[in-house]
């Protein structure tokens, strides 16, 4: 595992850790050599929300920095997983379902980097037998690390505050319902695609769904647990950006391709 912040202990004590900057293709190269790299899982990225309030650096962290991996891939024969996002359909796109292939158009510029990130990799593919494979995640709940700048990350911060104050100001309207997953069900779709036979994916990208909700019944769910939770919805800029992602994601060609 690699990144550019300080790891925890629980990550340390996982495995090698080593620094490494995704915009750094020489140091890149060296780890995929002297780690004797086959697999690489691209996870870098800025989120919808934080991706907004600085489109230059995600531009580069986005896009630079999946050149560089894409063209390592290819260089080394790398299977190479890269993750998109319901942020990759737009107020065009189809809502229910919303199917693997579809009109696109996000209005983001994390949207439209992970669909450059498909497209890419499905060119890439094509042209150059690179085994590259994605999935359409929507939402991820985990309590294990702090919310990323994503547009659904008060599905995370609530339980934060919930216990930390016992007060949350929600951005989102209350009715406002979007698609999420839990982590291990994250990882474990993950884990099945990267583990697929190459020869049985249709697809270079799927969406994967579980479940979706509204703010309100998140609230509702949580006060079960913390009576006294006292929510406060004051709708901001994120509020446009979720209007794109109230979706429901149609995978069916992912389990058919995956599964059986």
């Amino acid at each position: 595992m690699s990144d550019i912040i300080k790891a925890p202990k629980q990550i340390l004590d996982a495995g090698p850790y080593i620094y490494a900057d995704i915009l750094d293709l020489k140091n890149l190269q060296e780890i995929i050599v002297n780690y004797r790299i086959d697999w690489l899982v691209h996870l870098s990225a800025l989120l919808s929300a934080v991706g907004e309030d600085n489109v230059p650096l995600a531009m580069r962290i986005n896009v630079e920095g999946l050149h560089n991996v894409m063209e390592l891939a290819k260089q080394y024969r790398l299977k190479i997983f890269v993750p998109s996002t319901i942020g990759a359909f737009g107020p065009d796109s189809p809502r229910n379902p919303t199917p693997d292939l579809c009109v696109q158009r996000p209005r983001t510029i994390y949207g439209v980097s992970k669909v450059h990130a498909e497209l890419l990799g499905e060119y890439y593919h094509f042209k150059y037998g690179l085994d590259f494979r994605s999935l359409r995640f929507p939402g991820v709940i985990s309590g294990d690390t702090a919310p990323g700048g994503g547009t659904t990350d008060y599905a995370v911060m609530i339980f934060h505050e919930a216990l930390r104050t016992g007060r949350f100001e929600c951005y989102l309207d209350r009715d406002t319902k979007l698609p999420m997953m839990y982590i291990e069900d994250c990882l474990r779709s993950l884990i099945e695609v990267m583990e697929a036979p190459n020869e049985s994916l249709k697809l270079r990208t799927y969406n994967v769904a579980a479940i979706s909700f509204t703010p309100e019944e998140l609230v509702k769910a949580v006060q079960k647990y913390v009576p006294n939770l006292h929510v406060h919805y004051v709708p901001d800029h994120r509020q446009e950006i979720a209007y794109a992602y109230m979706i429901f994601l149609a995978y069916a060609a992912r389990t058919y391709d995956i599964i059986i």
